[in-house]
Parts: C-alpha cells; sequence; structure tokens
C-alpha cells in the first residue's frame, strides 16, 4: 500500500461507466442520463446531462471569454440503476451464471445487464 492511499479505503459498486441510471433525489430528480465516471474515493458520480454546473473561462491569445456548462458530480446514493424493461429504477444483485463468472441481474425484471 503506498503512502498516498495509506488509511483510505475504496468502496465497490455495482454500477459501471457506460451504466444508464435515473436520478432519485436531488434538483434532477426523475432524469436519466449514462454514467461517465465514478469516484471511489468521494463515493460520487459523473452523469452526462446532470447536475451541470456553468463554468466562466477566460479567453486566451485573442479568443473570448465563454461559459460553459458542464455536469458535476453527485452522491452516488442519489442515483438507481434504470431498467429498459420496467421503464424505471432497479437495485442490481450479484448472482454466479453457468460459467461460474458474476453477472449483474436486475432485482425487478430478472435480466442480465451487460
Amino acid at each position: 500500500m503506498s503512502k498516498a492511499t495509506q488509511g483510505k479505503q475504496t468502496a465497490k459498486f455495482k454500477l459501471k461507466k457506460g451504466d444508464t441510471v435515473v436520478v432519485i433525489s436531488g434538483k434532477d430528480k426523475g432524469k436519466t442520463g449514462t454514467v461517465e465516471k465514478i469516484l471511489r474515493e468521494d463515493a460520487k458520480i459523473v452523469v452526462e446531462g446532470v447536475g451541470l454546473v456553468k463554468r466562466h473561462n477566460r479567453g486566451l491569445r485573442g479568443q473570448t471569454g465563454r461559459i460553459v456548462e458542464k455536469p458535476a458530480a453527485i452522491a452516488i446514493s442519489n442515483v438507481m440503476f434504470y431498467d429498459p424493461k420496467e421503464k424505471k429504477g432497479t437495485r442490481v444483485k450479484r448472482e454466479a451464471n453457468k460459467d461460474g463468472k458474476n453477472v449483474r441481474i436486475s432485482v425487478k425484471s430478472g435480466t442480465t445487464l451487460a
């Protein structure tokens, strides 16, 4: 264990980059989007089109400045996996399949997830 990670624990989450999630609380409640980034140390997640903040950029070398909207990190507890079959949020569980590999399964519909 390196000195930088000493004393820190990184959590394991059932969501992965590229999953579709639905926001279940906060100002963007009800919105859906895909996961762009997972910040394990902070237990936060960056979702495309959710939690947008405005960033003021200064112009460089003759260019004019501008205001850019980009997604900010939100708490991972505020999102839920979006089940396309049920058209709403669902919990995710892990089970071993026939080959012995662990796969993610939607609790509501029972379908396996990629």
